[in-house]
């Protein structure tokens, strides 16, 4: 009953905003992993898309450091790129860390300048002076609302680094040589109870965000979440956590939902269809935007293939029908489509 009572609420929805004359359609764009010292090609393809959003989901520099100055040096060059510029003139521009950004690769708690690190970020990226983001004792994590009572988006990104307790690595050389072999990381799983990525005050918000009215909703994370365990960071490595994801969600009220991830230097889309949600959970990852890792780990959600060459993400929702009809795709730096799922809920 509940959820045949949601449904029909969105579909009154869906037909109110329809008679209104809303928009049929939004597009938003999203990418992770772009190195300021390499060309950026990318930006004719994305500008050609012509975006409403644009989500950069981290590594949005190559930082690594723990010196203000430099991230900030190294922001001024990602900022001097043409197309980059022309990107924030043609669209709404939000953004996320990851490692590198952040300061430090695969950091996390441990990283001794994230509060330098956090100003920099966020005076780059026109955060205003009094957004929570600035002040908050515990992360960057934020959401964002598009669009009209009918086709509103939520989009949440989530704080993956400033919490997030050291990983787990394995100290038997031989094993991780083996791993190495079959395109794994040298990380394990991470199963002590004091185990988390967003913190206990992170979680408390997320699940808060999860009660917003909303008619789609869009998580990005810097990491994959659904991606089978790789060895390298990702959500499998922190596997209580993972779980408390599901459970939020299926706990939370029911809407249309989806993840869209970066850091591979690989793009896919996983799809999980026993997440105990009336919808199956699908994840597009899109990395990067000039990086490439072609030794691309095993997945065993993975739908189709997945490709290691510089590429973006594209959403494209269409709200003509009763409820969100999403399109997504992976394109190259030539505009190419690499991946296209129709998503219906």
């Amino acid at each position: 009953m509940r959820v045949a009572a949601l449904v029909l609420a969105w579909m009154m929805t869906s037909m109110v905003s329809a008679q209104s004359g809303a928009q049929d359609r939004m597009t938003i764009a999203f990418g992770s992993c772009v190195h300021q010292d390499r060309p950026q090609p990318i930006w004719s393809a994305v500008l050609a898309d012509d975006p409403d959003v644009f989500v950069f989901l981290g590594d949005n520099i190559y930082g690594d450091s723990e010196d203000p100055q430099v991230l900030q040096s190294k922001y001024e060059q990602l900022g001097a790129v043409n197309g980059f510029q022309r990107l924030r003139e043609q669209a709404d521009v939000v953004a996320i860390w990851d490692d590198h950004d952040y300061g430090v690769n695969d950091g996390g708690v441990e990283y001794p300048s994230k509060e330098a690190s956090r100003q920099v970020m966020l005076d780059f990226w026109n955060e205003p002076v009094d957004s929570a983001r600035r002040s908050r004792p515990d992360g960057i994590y934020t959401s964002y609302e598009y669009g009209e009572t009918g086709q509103k988006v939520q989009l949440i990104l989530l704080d993956l680094r400033w919490n997030r307790t050291p990983l787990v690595e394995l100290e038997d050389p031989t094993k991780r040589e083996a791993r190495l072999a079959q395109d794994m990381g040298p990380y394990g799983a991470d199963l002590s109870a004091a185990a988390t990525m967003l913190g206990q005050a992170q979680w408390q918000w997320l699940q808060q965000q999860l009660e917003v009215d909303a008619d789609l909703r869009i998580i990005g994370s810097s990491i994959q979440l659904l991606a089978d365990f790789t060895g390298w960071e990702s959500w499998a490595n922190f596997p209580a956590e993972r779980q408390r994801f599901f459970e939020l969600l299926q706990a939370a009220p029911i809407v249309p939902t989806v993840i869209v991830s970066g850091d591979t230097h690989w793009s896919e889309f996983s799809r999980i269809d026993d997440a105990g949600l009336p919808f199956a959970l699908v994840e597009m990852t899109s990395s990067g935007l000039t990086e490439e890792w072609h030794a691309i780990s095993p997945n065993r959600h993975r739908v189709g293939e997945a490709h290691a060459v510089a590429n973006y993400g594209l959403l494209e929702v269409d709200w003509s029908s009763q409820l969100p009809v999403l399109e997504m795709f992976i394109r190259d730096e030539r505009g190419e489509t690499l991946i296209h799922q129709t998503v219906s809920f």
